[in-house]
């Protein structure tokens, strides 16, 4: 008869008894483990990412406090809660129920200012992210599919956003809803059906804010979610980028551990964000609905305008010219086609297409198939960060023109000469933003460069035997010196025939875009280079000391 001996592990305290009995039954322990091993570098821009996190999860508490009394009808009655202004004004439920939960509700409208402030932040944080992905190179393989996982979260942040501050159903949300109507029935041939359908009639209908309700709370949330786990295991995969130094690259990660380090700092941070949001939503008030009134499709209120995040469809549209220099309404086929309304929002679905498509584009261009887990400096990829700083410039002008009467009131201007400003600035701002940007990531490319042949300037002036007087540098350390000259030398890749010895018209255009990417590209400083320029500046330094110069500075 054999025996065995029982070496299972017995915890002491009921706590350790009650996950050992979890981990043995669903072994939860190897995961931890793995997962608690993985490394994550330490770098300040990389906080947006868990900031839009943190956001979106005081998001889903917030709202979820106040589905409890939202109630999304459109059905018509009298007020007579405790809002004194508004009581025998006849209003829908769901406007109704916001000023319930704004003045009758314990904590209601701390919970709501919350859940505002908290999605500005989280399209914020998402949005630098972002831009920060993008003028870093990380969307590059094998992000790419990350990359449009997050293009994804950002258009399904815009939905949520904008379903969320139309519920309640006052004067601003109904002009909002009014501007979306006007946008779908501007689509040629389905566009009335498409309005109908979404606002089960009419504009407004009986049945947009319980759609927008199902909608914000179920179906986005969920979506958003999906998102984000999609985004999260694909960095786990694929490990996370890291920016260029000592010791890292293409095939390590340098930094600190999830567990514990990583998941303390995370942790402490999260309160941070969460402290900063509760501060904003007890002391600074936002969308005060109850000074806008119930909606009416009647009246238009001055002075109104969408969330940052929404203002560029509107400001777009009011750039357009109403009917000069001709009448914007053209006739094809007998269907009445409103270019006044197509023509603003085409430019936009032409960005959000070249957003998806970038690192293909990018790759195409390039011909740089490789895989890419260390950062490029932004200033080493003059052509990226130009077209990024275009599109930033694109957006900004168009979110300004949806304030155009704001600033025409507060700076006492006319409103027609920020409009013709704005038309100015939304075709030449790109086109400036490209150059300027391009333009100074060259010259901080010469400046890197000149600084690691020649050193860092010191602000000592020293005299020489023969009566001149130059100013000593000093050498970088070598931790700096890396930073400088380690990125990659890109060259320009002409245009190739393809197999039948013959360029096509694809690929002359794939040589000359190339060419503009790399034309004015500044090489790293080589290792020849760079003995050179030590070689000469010890010969000079000697020379300095000789004239019996300061021998303990340079020392130094």
């Amino acid at each position: 008869m054999s025996s065995t001996t029982d070496y299972e592990y017995r915890p002491r305290t009921s706590s350790g008894r009650i996950a050992n009995f979890v981990d043995t039954r669903a072994g939860v322990s190897p995961m931890v483990k793995e997962f608690g091993r993985k490394i994550f570098p330490d770098h300040w821009t990389f906080m947006f990412g868990e900031v839009a996190l943190y956001s979106f999860v005081i998001l889903l508490l917030s709202g979820t406090f106040l589905a409890f009394w939202f109630d999304p009808t459109m059905t018509s009655l009298e007020y007579d809660g405790s809002y004194v202004p508004m009581q025998g004004v006849e209003m829908s439920g769901a406007y109704a129920s916001t000023l319930h939960i704004s003045f009758d509700i314990r904590g209601g409208l701390f919970l709501r200012q919350l859940h505002h402030w908290s999605a500005l932040m989280f399209v914020m944080a998402l949005s630098v992210h972002m831009l920060r992905v993008f003028f870093t190179g990380a969307f590059r393989r094998p992000r790419e599919l990350n990359w449009v996982v997050g293009c994804v979260l950002f258009l399904l942040a815009i939905v949520a956003g904008f379903s969320g501050y139309s519920l309640p159903d006052d004067v601003l949300s109904g002009n909002g809803l009014r501007i979306a109507d006007a946008m779908l029935k501007a689509i040629p041939v389905v566009g009335t059906y498409m309005s109908m359908f979404m606002f089960g009639g009419e504009f407004p209908g009986l049945a947009i804010i319980g759609r927008l309700y199902i909608a914000h709370v179920l179906i986005i949330p969920a979506l958003i979610l999906v998102m984000i786990v999609v985004h999260l295991f694909m960095v786990v995969v694929h490990k996370h980028t890291q920016y260029p130094g000592p010791g890292r690259t293409e095939n390590n990660v340098v930094g600190f551990p999830v567990g514990p380090v990583y998941a303390a700092k995370a942790g402490g941070f999260f309160f941070i964000v969460f402290g900063l949001l509760a501060t904003l939503a007890a002391t600074t008030t936002i969308n005060a609905v109850w000074n806008y009134g119930p909606y009416d499709p009647s009246p238009v209120q001055a002075g109104s305008q969408p969330d940052f995040y929404m203002g560029f469809p509107d400001g777009a549209l009011r750039l357009m010219p109403g009917s000069w220099p001709f009448s914007w309404e053209v006739s094809i086929f007998g269907w009445a086609v409103p270019l006044a309304i197509l023509l603003p929002l085409l430019p936009i679905g032409l960005l959000f297409v070249a957003m998806f498509a970038y690192p293909w584009i990018e790759r195409w261009v390039t011909k740089d198939n490789r895989v890419h887990n260390v950062l490029d400096r932004p200033r080493n990829a003059p052509f990226r960060t130009g077209i990024g700083a275009a599109a930033v410039a694109f957006y900004a002008v168009q979110m300004m023109a949806a304030s155009s009467d704001l600033i025409a009131t507060h700076f006492h201007v006319g409103l027609n000469d920020v409009t013709y400003w704005l038309r100015a600035a939304y075709f030449l701002g790109p086109i400036l933003a490209f150059i300027i940007a391009r333009r100074m990531c060259l010259a901080l490319q010469r400046k890197d460069r000149e600084i690691v042949l020649h050193g860092r300037e010191s602000g000592r002036i020293q005299a020489l035997p023969h009566g001149e007087f130059v100013e000593v540098h000093e050498p970088l350390d070598e931790y700096k010196r890396y930073r400088l000259v380690n990125f990659e030398d890109m060259e320009v890749q002409p245009a190739r025939a393809n197999a039948k010895g013959k360029v096509t018209g694809t690929e002359k255009l794939r040589g000359r875009l190339s060419s503009w990417y790399f034309e004015d590209r500044v090489a790293p400083v080589t290792p020849k280079e760079l003995d050179a320029a030590h070689g000469h500046h010890e010969d000079h330094t000697r020379e300095v000391v000789a004239a019996g110069s300061h021998q303990a500075q340079l020392d130094k």
